[in-house]
């Protein structure tokens, strides 16, 4: 999980996801707090957005968690 901030660009987090996924991470979720959303990443190539009524899932990497993403906010 990477949170997001100020100060990531794009690119950055394009690059920091990439080396994540590379290295064997088989799913990363960038957080943004400005957006309040989740984008889920298990390939660079079809990043999922979720927004704060989305449910946030983590499939095999850890079987059973689920979350509503507004919970990572507050709402």
């Amino acid at each position: 999980m990477e949170v997001l901030s100020p100060t990531n660009t794009p690119a950055e987090m394009h690059a920091k996801v990439g080396d994540y996924l590379v290295a064997g991470t088989r799913l990363v979720w960038v957080v943004d707090p400005e957006q309040r959303t989740v984008t889920v990443y298990d390939s660079l190539l079809a990043p999922r957005t979720l927004a704060e009524e989305d449910i946030l899932e983590a499939g095999d990497v850890v079987p059973g968690f689920r979350a509503r993403v507004g919970e990572f906010f507050g709402a």
